[in-house]
C-alpha cells in the first residue's frame, strides 16, 4: 500500500512508512515543492541576502557566498554536518526519519528542487537505507546530513541488506548522484525530520507496550488473587480520567475461577496491582497527546530560512521553526509514563517470586534451593527499571551553546526521542519477564481453578513459545524470544 501525503501526513502514515509502505505525493504538493524551488531561484538571481542560501550557517551567518560558490556551500554543508557517531540507526527509524523530510519539504516553503524529493522517495521505494549514527544530534542536524550524504553518493548504505558505498547503492537503485544547487544543502540537514521521525516510531511501539502492560498485569492479578472491587466501574468512575484501563482489566479477567475463589481474602492488594487502571490510563492520556502534539508537528512548516511570495516578489523568513521544544517536552513526558509502568511491572514480578508476599513456590522454582528459578530475573527487571529511571531524566532541560554564542539554547529533542526509544527497550523486557514470571506462577495454580478466557489466551501465547522453566535452560534466551514476541505482535484476545 502507498501512503499520499497532500496537506500533511499524521504520525501513524510515518510509522507505516518507517514499516516498509511505500510514501507518495499528491500533485498539489509536487506544485508547491516547485513553486517554492522558483522562488529561490528568483532570490538566487537577485541577489536578495538570505541565510544558507547566499551565506554561511550558524555563526557565519553574515559571510556572504558568491553565486558561484553556492554549489559548494550546499555540499560543504553536508559533509560538516554528518559527525554522527555510535551504532546505526534501525532501518525502520531512518525510512520514518526520510518519510518525514518528504512531509516536511511539501508543505512548499523549503525550495529544494522537486528531483531531490523524488530521490528521497526512491530511497523508500527501493529500499535504500542509509548508514546513520545514532548519537551526536544536540537537535537535527546530524541524522539528517548522515541521510544527504548518500543522496549526493557519499557515506555508506544498505540496500538488500547489503552494506556499500552511497554512490554504489545510488547506482544499485538506479539513481545518479545529485549536484545540490543553492540552499538544498541546508534544507536537507534542517528541520525536525529526525525527532519527529524517531518519536512516531516510539508511538507506535508505546501503543502496542501499553496492551502488553495491560496484559501482564492481568495474568499476575489473578495469579495473585487480585481483589476485583479495586476495579469496579462504579469506584473508577469516581476519578475521571479518560485513560483509565478498568474496563480493560474487567474483560481480561471476566469469568476467572481464581479470581473468584480469592475474592475477600484481603481488604485490598499492595499498590502495584490496586493502582493498575491510574498508572497504565496516565500512561495512556501522555500518549493520546502525545500523538496530537506530533502531528501537530508534521502540519508545521520547520525549515529555515522558509520562502513565501512569488518569483517576481521573493520573501526570504529566518526563523526558529526547526527548534522544537514541544518535540523534547512530548518525548520527555512520554519517557517518565512508561517508565513508571515498566517500574510498576517490575514491582509486580516480584509479587510474582518472593515468598514473603505469596503462596507460591519461592522464586517459582520446582525444587527450592536446588533450583533458583526466577530470583535472578528478577534482578534483571531491577536493574533494567532502575535504567529507566536515570533515562527518564529530562533532556529538554539539558541546554548547551554550540556555534560561537549564535546557537545559544537547544531543545534536544533529538535525544528526547532516543531516550524514549531506549525506555521502550527496556519496559519490552520487563514486561517479557514479568509474562514468563506470571505463566510459571499459572503453571503452580493449575488444577485449583479456571482461568479467564482472556487470561488464558495470553498464557497460551506464552507458553506456545517458551516452555515451563525448571533451571534447565538460561533464561536470558526465553526473554530475548517472548521481548521479540511482544514488540511485534498484538494481545491475544
Amino acid at each position: 500500500m502507498t501512503i499520499i501525503i497532500d496537506n500533511a501526513a499524521s504520525w501513524r502514515d510515518i510509522a507505516r512508512v518507517g514499516d516498509g509502505e511505500n510514501l507518495a505525493l499528491a500533485p498539489a504538493a509536487w506544485d508547491r515543492i516547485a513553486h517554492a524551488n522558483r522562488i529561490v531561484a528568483s532570490v538566487v538571481e537577485k541577489g536578495i541576502r538570505a541565510y544558507g542560501v547566499n551565506t554561511g550557517v550558524g555563526a557565519l551567518a553574515s559571510q556572504v557566498v558568491a553565486p558561484a560558490l553556492q554549489e559548494k556551500l550546499s555540499r560543504n554543508i553536508i559533509f560538516s554536518h554528518a559527525c554522527g557517531v555510535g551504532e546505526l540507526v534501525p532501518e525502520r527509524s531512518i525510512r520514518a526519519v526520510i518519510a518525514v523530510q518528504v512531509a516536511n519539504f511539501a508543505h512548499g516553503h523549503s525550495g529544494v528542487r522537486p528531483q531531490v524529493v523524488r530521490n528521497l522517495l526512491t530511497l523508500l521505494e527501493r529500499g535504500c537505507v542509509p548508514d546513520v549514527p545514532s548519537r551526536g544530534s544536540a537537535g537535527y542536524l546530524t541524522h539528517n546530513a548522515h541521510i544527504a550524504l548518500v543522496l549526493i553518493g557519499e557515506g555508506r548504505a544498505r540496500v538488500a541488506g547489503r552494506r556499500m558505498s552511497g554512490r554504489e547503492a545510488l547506482a544499485e537503485i538506479g539513481l545518479e548522484p545529485l549536484v545540490l544547487g543553492a540552499k538544498e544543502g541546508l534544507s536537507l540537514v534542517n528541520g525536525t525530520a529526525c525527532a519527529t521521525g524517531l518519536t512516531s516510531i516510539a508511538l507506535v511501539r508505546a501503543e502496542r507496550l501499553l496492551s502488553w502492560a495491560d496484559a501482564a498485569a492481568a495474568l499476575t492479578l489473578e495469579a495473585a488473587g487480585g481483589q476485583m472491587a479495586a476495579f469496579d466501574e462504579t469506584v473508577l468512575a469516581m476519578r475521571p480520567s479518560p485513560g483509565m484501563v478498568g474496563a480493560s482489566l474487567r474483560h481480561l479477567l471476566d469469568g476467572s475461577g481464581l479470581i473468584a475463589a480469592a475474592r475477600g481474602s484481603r481488604t485490598q492488594d499492595a499498590l502495584s496491582l490496586r493502582a493498575v487502571p491510574h498508572v497504565h490510563g496516565a500512561a495512556r492520556e501522555v500518549l493520546e497527546r502525545s500523538a496530537q502534539l506530533v502531528d501537530r508537528e508534521l502540519a508545521s512548516v520547520t525549515d529555515n530560512p522558509v520562502v513565501a511570495g512569488t518569483p517576481d516578489e521573493p520573501q526570504v523568513f529566518s526563523q526558529a521553526h526547526p527548534v522544537a521544544p514541544m518535540l523534547g517536552q512530548t518525548a520527555d513526558g512520554l519517557t517518565i509514563a512508561l517508565a513508571q509502568v515498566a517500574a510498576m511491572s517490575e514491582r509486580r514480578i516480584d509479587r510474582l517470586v518472593n515468598p514473603l508476599v505469596n503462596n507460591l513456590p519461592a522464586f517459582l522454582a520446582a525444587e527450592g534451593g536446588c533450583n533458583s528459578g526466577f530470583m535472578i530475573a528478577q534482578y534483571t527487571a531491577a536493574s533494567l527499571s532502575n535504567v529507566n529511571r536515570r533515562l527518564a531524566a529530562p533532556a529538554a532541560t539539558d541546554g548547551g551553546v554550540t556555534s560561537g554564542l549564535q546557537e545559544d539554547f537547544l531543545a534536544h529533542p533529538t535525544v528526547a526521542a532516543n531516550k524514549l526509544l531506549a525506555v521502550i527497550d527496556n519496559a519490552e523486557y520487563i514486561l517479557a519477564i514479568e509474562l514468563m514470571a506470571a505463566a510459571q506462577a499459572h503453571d503452580f495454580l493449575a488444577g485449583k481453578a479456571a482461568r479467564a478466557p482472556g487470561t488464558d489466551a495470553i498464557y497460551r501465547a506464552v507458553r506456545q513459545r517458551i516452555a515451563h522453566y525448571s533451571d534447565d535452560r538460561p533464561l536470558s534466551w526465553d526473554m530475548e524470544m517472548l521481548r521479540d514476541f511482544i514488540r511485534e505482535a498484538d494481545v491475544a484476545r
